[in-house]
């Protein structure tokens, strides 16, 4: 009877007093609430301890809420047991859960990194357009300009010089490989010609020892090429890439200082104040960014410079000795050059593949 008094009194309608009363309907409630409770304590027993009464009561899971309609007319009831208060069970969460919210954290990244690349983009373009029809201004180190424009014409030149030494060493090699090819046919018709056995004797010796001298000239030249290709695709080419960078961050430090100087010359109220704090901020950044790089760009084309100066001497030098000791025909000057310069041959077919890896 306890029971069922208590979930009654638990259970009760709340009505929403809309007449003009001043009496409040959670006034009304309590009210009714108190007098169950008052007719439920005068039936319990004496002899009822706190604890029975505890035990006794509604359960708290089974409590149900009442709301009524404005009017009164419509009204509904919804179990506080399908009401779950937020992080009672924190620790033991869904790993799911957790998947899900780590997922949305590098999708937040992924976005705010797509937005700073977008409106950095955007700066960039601008200044270039304004730049190309003359209506921006430029940031220009007329003498750091003028030496990126040698490098670039100098880098034109030794390509130039590469692909002529390499269609020189693919001629001498056609030519090299014919004299050994006519050397052997002398040697085999002075074995099937005993009338002509001598002469065809000489030519032969004679193209073989052409031969010989040419192969050796072929490995000073590819060393030439070598060298050559090294300075001018990874030397000059990773130079270039530091001035791609340093060209690239100019046009920022120029975007990033038009925009400050455009927020600048704006209104001062605080929004405005704050946008040219955070432009102020970021056209430092930018600064930073660029000195740093027009220094290193300073530094490569020095080093840059006495670099080639050190290879070409050497490489001019080896290319002279043995081309003019192969067409004078001394075999041992043109041995000693390549000693000289630490070149070394390498064996007749080590180019070939083994038959190993032919299998």
């Amino acid at each position: 009877m306890t029971d069922s008094i208590l979930s009654k009194a638990a259970t009760m309608e709340i009505p929403i007093n809309s007449n003009g009363d001043t009496r409040t309907a959670e006034e009304d409630s309590l009210e009714q609430i108190g007098g169950s409770l008052d007719e439920v304590v005068s039936k319990l027993p004496v002899a009822m301890d706190l604890q029975q009464v505890m035990v006794s009561g509604p359960n708290l899971n089974e409590t149900s809420i009442v709301s009524g309609g404005y009017g009164g007319a419509a009204e509904g009831i919804i179990p506080t047991s399908s009401i779950k208060a937020p992080n009672m069970h924190h620790s033991s969460s869904n790993p799911s859960m957790m998947l899900e919210e780590a997922t949305r954290g590098v999708a937040v990244e992924k976005f705010d990194s797509v937005k700073k690349w977008s409106i950095n983009t955007y700066k960039c373009t601008k200044q270039m357009f304004s730049e190309r029809f003359g209506r921006g201004t430029k940031t220009v180190d007329l003498e750091l300009e003028a030496q990126i424009d040698v490098l670039r014409e100098t880098k034109l030149k030794y390509e130039r010089i590469l692909r002529l030494a390499q269609e020189l060493t693919s001629h001498f090699y056609n030519m090299v490989q014919t004299q050994q090819a006519l050397g052997d046919t002398f040697a085999d018709l002075s074995q099937k010609s005993p009338e002509l056995q001598d002469e065809f004797g000489y030519n032969a010796e004679t193209q073989r020892l052409l031969c010989k001298n040419g192969e050796t000239l072929l490995g000073a030249i590819n060393f030439f090429v070598s060298s050559i290709n090294t300075l001018v695709n990874k030397t000059m080419e990773d130079t270039l890439m530091t001035i791609k960078m340093y060209e690239n961050a100019r046009l920022e430090f120029d975007a990033y200082r038009t925009d400050l100087e455009e927020l600048s010359a704006g209104p001062r109220d605080a929004a405005a104040m704050m946008r040219i704090e955070m432009a102020q901020q970021q056209y430092q950044i930018q600064r930073e960014k660029y000195e740093r790089l027009r220094s290193d760009v300073t530094i490569k084309l020095k080093f840059l410079e006495e670099n080639k100066v050190k290879v070409m001497h050497k490489q001019l030098l080896l290319f002279h000795n043995a081309i003019s000791a192969y067409f004078a025909g001394n075999q041992q000057q043109l041995e000693q050059t390549l000693r000289q310069f630490n070149v070394k041959l390498k064996p007749p077919g080590s180019d070939k593949p083994s038959w190993l890896e032919e299998q």
